[in-house]
């Protein structure tokens, strides 16, 4: 009998990118774009890149440039373990468990509506305000309801993080990138509302179609799970005879749980409340949940350090994955993959130029996986090139946008991805497994879709 291929331990997947990207100092030529601040943020000068010394990382500098990535993925790192242990104590007051079983008491034949409603209900928070790390607060009450309607922790993760990853896609009035790619284009905030909603609708119906699927192979058999096997304590439903009472007490969590995630949207949405404040906010939550659950002092800090471990896998891997990036900063290669990727679309007729574009924005988001900042640096770039290639510039801000949003849920660069795993216990060989194939129908859906807006022109 043939021995099993092991899969590389997650950590060690990033680690050997990490060594890749190190290798690439010495191989790809230095290079720089010039950058003016408009507004507050920088700018890519058209024109402007230029060679600059080689500045390979040794072997002792990437080991240094490690806390330097934890360093700088700091805010995400520090706001997973906070949230962790917030949902620690409201874990541990019983207000979780006793409230997902009376909710799925009343579901009961109905819960395969469940899905599909929560999906479709963070793709508008998705394509309105661009919400990525913010929902992460919600990953633990999914893989909570899921689980007890019998799936596992990854459907749980999956109606949140995919749900909102396909409202992310579609974009229609998402200010951070959408909103960011067409001021820098220069062409009419949030145009091209009616094309982008089409294509929405194709890929929120194929994420819906995709864990659905998978949840009932997940239902009608648990080995089917692709954490089967896997030692997470959310894999598994809760027995029965081990959910607690729905007391006065626990009700009073749940609001608070709840009113503090209302606060905290608006916060979001209103008052620019970012990882800082959603990460205080989540622990006055959680304080307050151990008052109101009768904890006391000791337990609810015990909960709280206890929800920290759970998270710290996850939580830690973020600097890991910010690592890959601070090594081709310092090395100066991250201008030249981008100098040299518009170089080459610049070489083709115009529809292979705009798939070009598409591609390059793809294979860019890996090393730039904000949002915002790719379109800082890219856009300026493949503005011209779309004048150049005599393409509207809706169609670069169109295939900045797919390459952007649609990598984000598979790439270990995206801090937003690593915190949603790390929050749900989940290996992120393990999401990997299971999300691909869905990215690739993605993929080809806004493939198809930026052919279809060449030809129709999309303005």
């Amino acid at each position: 009998m043939k021995k099993m291929i092991k899969v590389p331990h997650t950590y060690a997947i990033i680690f050997i990118i990490i060594l890749i990207a190190a290798i690439g100092t010495y191989i790809i030529p230095a290079g720089k774009y010039d950058k003016e601040e408009i507004y507050g943020k920088l700018y890519v000068v058209d024109g402007s890149y230029h060679s600059v010394e080689q500045n390979p990382v040794g072997l002792f500098e990437l080991f240094t440039s490690i806390p330097a990535g934890m360093q700088a993925g700091s805010q995400i790192i520090f706001y997973i373990f906070l949230l962790g242990g917030a949902f620690g104590i409201i874990k541990t007051t019983g207000a979780i468990d006793a409230g997902i079983n009376v909710v799925v008491s009343k579901l009961k034949s109905k819960d395969k509506l469940l899905i599909p409603l929560i999906m479709i209900i963070f793709s508008i928070l998705g394509f309105t305000t661009g919400t990525s790390e913010e929902n992460i607060i919600f990953v633990p009450i999914g893989i909570g309801i899921a689980i007890a309607l019998g799936y596992d922790a990854i459907v749980g993760t999956a109606m949140i993080t995919l749900g909102a990853a396909s409202g992310f896609i579609g974009g229609m009035l998402n200010p951070f990138t959408v909103g960011v790619a067409q001021g820098i284009a220069e062409i009419p905030l949030f145009s091209g509302f009616l094309f982008r909603s089409c294509v929405y609708v194709f890929i929120l119906a194929a994420a819906i179609f995709y864990v659905m699927r998978y949840a009932a192979k997940v239902k009608a058999d648990p080995k089917a799970s692709v954490l089967y096997g896997e030692k997470i304590d959310r894999t598994v439903r809760t027995d029965d005879n081990q959910i607690p009472e729905f007391t006065w007490n626990r009700r009073l969590v749940l609001v608070i749980l709840f009113g503090g995630i209302g606060v905290n949207m608006y916060g979001v949405i209103k008052q620019d409340w970012f990882l800082n404040e959603l990460a205080a906010s989540f622990m006055i939550i959680g304080f307050l949940a151990g008052i109101v659950g009768k904890l006391g002092v000791n337990k609810t800090f015990a909960a709280f350090v206890e929800g920290m471990k759970l998270v710290a896998f996850g939580a830690l891997i973020v600097g890991f994955a910010r690592t890959i990036l601070v090594i081709m900063d310092n090395g100066a290669i991250i201008d030249s993959v981008v100098y040299g990727l518009s170089h080459v679309i610049s070489q083709l007729p115009p529809v292979f130029g705009v798939i070009g574009m598409y591609i390059a924005q793809t294979f860019t988001n890996f090393f730039i996986p904000s949002g915002s900042g790719q379109a800082a640096t890219t856009m300026p770039i493949m503005v011209p090139l779309a004048d150049i290639l005599g393409m509207s510039r809706q169609l670069a801000v169109l295939a900045f946008q797919y390459g952007d949003a649609i990598s984000n849920s598979i790439i270990p660069t995206s801090a937003a991805l690593m915190g949603y795993l790390g929050i749900a216990g989940i290996p992120y060989e393990k999401w990997v497994k299971f999300v691909w194939k869905l990215i690739l129908i993605w993929m080809v859906i806004a493939l198809i879709g930026l052919i279809i807006a060449f030809y129709i022109g999309v303005q």
